[in-house]
């Protein structure tokens, strides 16, 4: 048996232990890079540290304590009573507010994880409270990044816009843009559809409750000023969701909310502006409002989701580890010898989505577009169809628990049972990575599109 092959099966061992003895993926994925990565492909310590994920870890980190801290003071759920006064309490409009913004972002010049770790805590915060599906509003907020992601002033579409130069294959910016913005919206309607949107519509419009404990009030045996014991949100009471023209409570500008709002405006626009890192930005961030209200700091800090970010981190590891030993080139580099371009272009999406749920989309992409050259140069299929189908594939399937963005959902979902939530995530996007590609294909592929 390969090397590669073997790597596989061990990673295949390592889901099935982990589903069946409530082990955390993580810690057995860096268990299985520790023997991998030394006993099959000889690397030494530094070898196998060398795909940990530090930038992802600080991103996890920093964003989930910046948002425990928003919502240990008050500040998600003043975002909260915002959010209804926008869409006139109409809280079925809410995830495609949360889709529309994030896409928005993207389209504008954000990377995707940012654009997610920015929104993305803000829009399951509402969801707790309402009782909308965290997977729907998790699943609007990823793929609403990735809509607005391959925009021609857009950090992906201008990379892939770049490898399709280099290569001299034919491109097209628009068509890219609008691969991915339709793919993206008809997965997100269908989404809608399924996981709860027809009952939200049927809501109607809902009103706040009167400020509740934790909004200026003291609940008998609770805490004040600023959300329950454990920071999180709560759900609306039932008798709010009716219909009804109430007006809603107004939460109170304290000065902690005050200050974690400005926090938000200065991460956003450190992030879009000046093109700093999400992750360190937010840590800083969080830390001088720590500094500033120790008290609710102290509760902050337990609510950093430590169990995700070890899962996370594990496998993408383990992932680091089948890089460096070239599995991933060499599951490529057979099916790029396949023989049959269409069958090639299909099983090429296939990778591209199988490997992007674990691993970075643009990087599968600067991969997987160069070995599709050998075929798309005979001529039997459009260059810019195949180049866009890759594209969706290897972007489409970051509502992953184990992609960036995926992560950054999993992270930021308040008061969820996150195995739950992880096993739902999980499913979700086998589900995409098994249909998405061959749908792509079909569609935009076999026509021949360039």
């Amino acid at each position: 048996m390969s090397p590669e092959l073997l790597s596989v099966l061990v990673l295949a061992v390592v889901f099935v232990i982990a589903t069946t003895r409530s082990v955390n993926m993580g810690a057995l994925a860096f268990a299985a890079a520790f023997g991998v990565g030394t006993l099959i492909a000889g690397l030494d310590a530094d070898g196998v540290f060398a795909g940990f994920p530090g930038d992802l870890f600080v991103v996890l980190v920093g964003v989930t304590y910046l948002f425990a801290l928003a919502r240990a003071n008050g500040t998600t759920d003043w975002l909260v009573h915002a959010a209804v006064r926008l869409v006139r309490g109409r809280v079925a409009l809410i995830p495609w507010v949360m889709f529309a913004l994030t896409g928005a972002l993207t389209a504008i010049g954000a990377v995707s994880p940012a654009a997610v770790a920015i929104v993305a805590p803000i829009a399951l915060s509402f969801a707790a409270r309402y009782g909308i599906s965290p997977l729907l509003m998790g699943a609007m907020v990823v793929h609403g990044a990735q809509a607005g992601g391959f925009s021609p002033i857009s950090i992906y579409g201008s990379i892939v816009n770049g490898i399709v130069e280099r290569e001299k294959l034919p491109g097209s910016e628009i068509t890219l843009f609008l691969a991915s913005l339709l793919a993206n919206l008809v997965i997100a309607a269908v989404v809608f559809a399924v996981c709860g949107g027809p009952k939200l519509w049927r809501q109607g419009t809902v009103a706040e409750p009167a400020a509740s404990p934790g909004e200026g009030e003291e609940e008998p045996g609770g805490t004040a000023g600023g959300g329950s014991a454990g920071g999180g949100t709560r759900t609306a009471p039932a008798s709010t969701l009716a219909r009804t023209d109430a007006p809603a409570a107004a939460v109170p500008l304290t000065a902690p909310v005050i200050a974690t709002l400005v926090c938000l405006v200065a991460l956003i626009v450190a992030v879009l502006g000046f093109d700093l890192d999400a992750g360190l930005t937010a840590i800083t961030l969080a830390v001088v409002l720590s500094t500033v209200w120790p008290d609710v700091s102290r509760r902050a800090v337990t609510e950093i989701a430590w169990p995700t970010v070890l899962l996370i981190c594990g496998v993408l590891t383990y992932v680091g580890v089948l890089d460096e030993m070239g599995t991933i080139t060499w599951a490529g580099e057979g099916v790029g010898g396949i023989g049959v371009p269409l069958l090639a272009a299909v099983l090429l999406c296939y990778i591209g989505a199988i490997v992007s749920a674990f691993a970075s989309s643009v990087g599968i992409m600067g991969a997987l577009i160069p070995l599709a050259v050998p075929f798309l140069a005979q001529g039997e299929i459009g260059a810019v169809g195949m180049v866009a189908a890759l594209a969706v594939s290897a972007t489409v399937v970051d509502v992953s628990p184990f992609s960036t963005n995926g992560a950054l959902v999993l992270a930021a979902a308040p008061d969820v049972d996150r195995e739950r939530f992880f096993r739902q995530l999980m499913a979700y996007g086998g589900i995409v990575v098994a249909a998405v590609p061959a749908v792509v294909w079909l569609v935009m592929v076999v026509p021949g599109w360039g």
